[in-house]
């Protein structure tokens, strides 16, 4: 695949990404695969901003609505998925657009990683009992008998860490630090053009945040958060922890009132377009394009077809 190129449109939330996707698939005869983590869910529509009928603009656009509210999801599994997608659009001799703000999900697919050590969940369940059980200290302690790398980096407060190192040395037979070594040796698993998109001054970004939440609780929120209740979706399922279905769920359990739960879906909104900058800014091959009130689809097309010569 190496030979061909993916072209990637990633950037905060509420900065443009699907417009220009769908316009730039449409112009480059291709199709849009999405890097949304919450988008893969069916029947969550207006909290994940899914793109419209209208907004596709009749491009095709992949892994969306392909699991039910209350399943696991996983990166790897999204890595699978997700390239088995783009595999099949570059067969077919069309461009794929990856579109999305899921950092860990983008860097995953590109990173060429098979995810081969995927653990045990009975494993890491006895795990973490004797973490809680024997404490961090002593952990830190066996880990530094047989991976000391990885033990002179971790604090004993660190658990998730410590338990998956753990988890690595006796499902592989090879210590995490071994894993992550030759994890960096892989090839990226395609020729990539990355774009971010930003907006130059940040509070335009934070007020188009909050008219997008505005938004979602106009087209009905609050009816698509009691639909997933009604279904059976737990409360504490992954997708349940989404921003906006979490706050909502708090107004029908009681917790705050309608007022305050929006208010604190556009404050940790704001806060994730905050961490989705950070991610993105580690990546120096990003190319990034800035705005000023709103996006230039336009004069972004241009950059990315001229990126293409």
């Amino acid at each position: 695949m190496k030979d061909r190129i993916l072209i990637v449109i990633t950037g905060p939330t509420a900065t443009g990404k699907t417009a220009l996707g769908a316009h730039l698939a449409r112009e480059l005869d291709g199709e849009v695969v999405s890097a949304d983590s919450m988008q893969i869910y069916q029947y969550m529509d207006i909290g994940t901003a899914k793109p419209s009928p209208e907004e596709t603009l009749g491009v095709p656009h992949h892994m969306i609505d392909i699991v039910k509210p209350w399943e696991d999801y996983s990166a790897a599994r999204y890595v699978r998925e997700a390239a088995a997608c783009i595999d099949e659009i570059f067969r077919q001799g069309r461009c794929p657009v990856l579109v999305g703000g899921s950092g860990l999900y983008i860097d995953s697919l590109l990173s060429g990683r098979d995810f081969a050590v995927r653990g045990d969940p009975v494993l890491r369940s006895e795990l973490e009992k004797e973490y809680d059980e024997t404490g961090g200290e002593e952990m830190l302690r066996k880990l530094n008998g047989f991976d000391p790398e990885s033990a002179a980096k971790l604090n004993t407060n660190d658990k998730k860490r410590i338990v998956r190192a753990f988890e690595v040395y006796k499902t592989a037979g090879k210590t995490i630090s071994s894993h992550d070594a030759e994890t960096k040796l892989i090839p990226e698993r395609y020729n990539t053009l990355k774009f971010a998109l930003t907006f130059e001054d940040r509070s335009v970004l934070y007020s188009k945040i909050n008219k997008r939440v505005d938004t979602m609780l106009a087209n009905g929120l609050e009816s698509e958060v009691r639909n997933l209740l009604d279904m059976g979706v737990a409360h504490e399922s992954t997708a349940m922890q989404a921003i906006g279905y979490k706050e909502i769920t708090g107004v029908f359990k009681g917790d705050f009132d309608i007022n305050t739960a929006v208010d604190k879906i556009k404050m940790e909104s704001r806060r994730y377009a905050k961490r989705q900058f950070t991610w993105l800014r580690r990546d120096k091959n990003t190319e990034w394009m800035t705005w000023t009130t709103g996006p230039d689809i336009n004069t972004g097309l241009s950059i990315i077809k001229e990126r293409l010569k």
